[in-house]
C-alpha cells in the first residue's frame, strides 16, 4: 500500500476508536503509532513517541496553558464571575430577557480571564441559572443562554484554543488574542439581540426583573473593576510589548491571586481545589496536544496533508469557494468531535491549503474557532450542553439543545460577517505590525 492509502486507513482507525468512546488523546496516540510503524518501521515509531512525549511535556511554550487555566480557576473561586453577573444584572435586568443578556455579558467577561468554553459554561451555570429560574425564565432560554454564552470563552482572549492553534501553526499568540476581541464582542451583541427579539415576541420566555436606581448601577460597577484590571494587565502588557504571552499569563495569575487575597476570598481549601483543577485540566490538554503531535507526524509521513492541499488547489473554484467547503467541513465535524481535538486533528491537513490559497492564517484561526463554537452547543457532542445538564440535572438535554438553537443562527451570521469583513479580525493585530 502507498503511504497515502495507509494514511486514509489510519484516519478511519482513529474515527473508529473515537466512536468507541476512547479518550481523544489515546485514540490519536494509538492511530498515530500504528500508522507511523506501518509506513516507516516499529522501532522508529516508538522512538518518535518517546521523543514527542518528552518534547510536549517539557515544552516551555506550553507553560502558558496551566498558567491561564489557574488564572481562570482563581477568578472563579474568588467570586469574580459572581460580581460580574451582579453588575450586568443591575444595569439591564429590568429589560425583558435582561437576566439572559446579563448572563451573556458575564460569560464574555469571565471568558476574558478564563480561556475555556466548558469552564465558562460551568461557572455561569452555577451563578446565573439559579437567578434566571428564580425570576421565572423559561428553562430553554436560561439553559440555552448559559451553554451558548459559555462558548465565548473559546474566542475571547486568553483562549486555550488560540494558544494551541498558535503553537501548531507557529503564529503569534498575541496576534490571535487580539484578533479574537472584536469578533467576541460582535457575537456577544448578536446573542443579546437574539434574546431581546425572542422575549419581545414572547414575554413569558424572560420576564423583566426589578429596575435599579442609577446610584445602584454606578455602585455596581465596582464588580467589573477586577476583570478590567486583569484583562488590561494581560492584553495591554502583550499589546505594548511589555510581556511575552507566557509572562502575561504569569502576571495575570499573580494578579488574580492578589485580588482573591485582597477580597478575602482565598482559603487553604480553595487553594487545594484550584491546584487540583488546574493540574487536571492542564494534564488533559497536554495529553491531547501530545496525541495530536504524534498523529500529525503520521499524517506528515503519509503525505495526506499535501495530497489534500493539492486536491483543493486544483479544484475549479475560486479561493472563497474552497474556503466555504472547508468551513462546512468544520461545521459538520464539530457536531461529532470536541473543538480542541478537531482543531488539533484538522489543522495539519487544512493549514497548507490556506497558505497555498493566500488566506491570512490569523483570520483563519478566528474563523475556525467561531465555527467550532457551534459544535459545543449542537448534538450529539455539544460539550457545553452536557456541562449545563450535569450541573442543572432537572433540565432535560433536549430542552437545552432547543434553547441553544437561536444562538447557532447568530454564530453563523457572525461567521459570514467575519468572512465578508476580515478586517474585523485583523484590525487590532495589524496595529502591532
Amino acid at each position: 500500500m502507498s503511504p497515502v492509502e495507509i494514511g486514509v486507513i489510519g484516519c478511519l482507525i482513529l474515527l473508529g476508536l473515537l466512536l468507541t468512546s476512547m479518550p481523544v488523546a489515546f485514540a490519536m496516540l494509538a492511530a498515530g503509532v500504528i500508522g507511523f510503524a506501518l509506513i516507516v518501521n516499529p522501532a522508529a515509531a516508538f522512538s518518535m513517541v518517546s521523543a514527542d512525549l518528552y518534547e510536549t511535556f517539557s515544552s516551555y511554550s506550553l507553560t502558558v496553558i496551566p498558567l491561564f487555566v489557574m488564572m481562570g480557576q482563581i477568578a472563579f473561586h474568588a467570586g469574580i464571575s459572581r460580581r460580574m453577573f451582579r453588575t450586568a444584572y443591575v444595569w439591564i435586568g429590568h429589560l425583558r430577557g435582561g437576566l439572559a443578556m446579563a448572563t451573556v455579558g458575564a460569560c464574555a467577561g469571565f471568558g476574558a480571564i478564563c480561556g475555556s468554553g466548558p469552564a465558562t459554561a460551568a461557572t455561569m451555570s452555577a451563578v446565573a441559572l439559579p437567578e434566571m429560574k428564580r425570576y421565572g425564565y423559561a428553562d430553554s432560554l436560561a439553559s440555552g443562554t448559559v451553554a451558548a454564552g459559555g462558548s465565548l470563552g473559546m474566542l475571547i482572549p486568553p483562549s486555550v484554543v488560540f494558544i494551541v492553534y498558535a503553537l501548531m501553526t507557529e503564529q503569534s499568540i498575541g496576534d490571535l488574542f487580539l484578533a479574537g476581541i472584536i469578533p467576541g464582542i460582535l457575537i456577544a451583541l448578536l446573542f443579546c439581540l437574539s434574546i431581546y427579539f425572542s422575549c419581545i415576541g414572547n414575554s413569558r420566555l424572560g420576564p423583566a426583573g426589578p429596575r435599579h436606581s442609577w446610584k445602584e448601577r454606578f455602585q455596581s460597577l465596582t464588580g467589573v473593576i477586577e476583570t478590567l484590571i486583569l484583562f488590561f494587565l494581560v492584553m495591554g502588557g502583550m499589546f505594548f510589548g511589555i510581556f511575552t504571552p507566557i509572562e502575561a499569563a504569569a502576571v495575570g495569575t499573580a494578579g488574580s491571586f492578589a485580588i482573591a487575597i485582597f477580597q478575602k476570598e482565598m482559603s487553604l481549601h480553595k487553594l487545594k481545589m484550584i491546584i487540583f483543577e488546574t493540574v487536571r485540566t492542564s494534564s488533559m490538554i497536554f495529553f491531547i496536544v501530545a496525541g495530536a503531535v504524534i498523529f500529525g507526524r503520521f499524517l506528515a509521513v503519509s503525505r495526506i496533508p499535501f495530497a489534500v492541499a493539492g486536491f483543493f488547489v486544483s479544484l475549479p473554484l475560486p479561493g472563497w469557494g474552497v474556503m466555504i467547503i472547508i468551513i462546512l467541513f468544520f461545521l459538520f465535524a464539530g457536531c461529532f468531535i470536541d473543538a480542541l481535538a478537531l482543531i488539533l486533528l484538522t489543522i495539519p491537513i487544512f493549514y497548507p491549503v490556506i497558505l497555498e490559497l493566500g488566506f491570512d492564517p490569523v483570520w483563519f484561526g478566528v474563523i475556525v474557532v467561531v465555527i467550532t463554537q457551534m459544535g459545543v452547543i449542537t448534538p450529539p457532542v455539544g460539550v457545553n450542553v452536557y456541562v449545563v445538564s450535569g450541573i442543572e440535572r432537572d433540565i432535560p438535554l433536549t430542552v437545552i439543545f432547543k434553547g441553544a438553537l437561536p444562538y447557532l443562527l447568530m454564530l453563523l451570521i457572525s461567521a459570514l460577517i467575519l468572512i465578508v469583513f476580515p478586517q474585523l479580525s485583523l484590525f487590532l493585530p495589524g496595529l502591532l505590525r
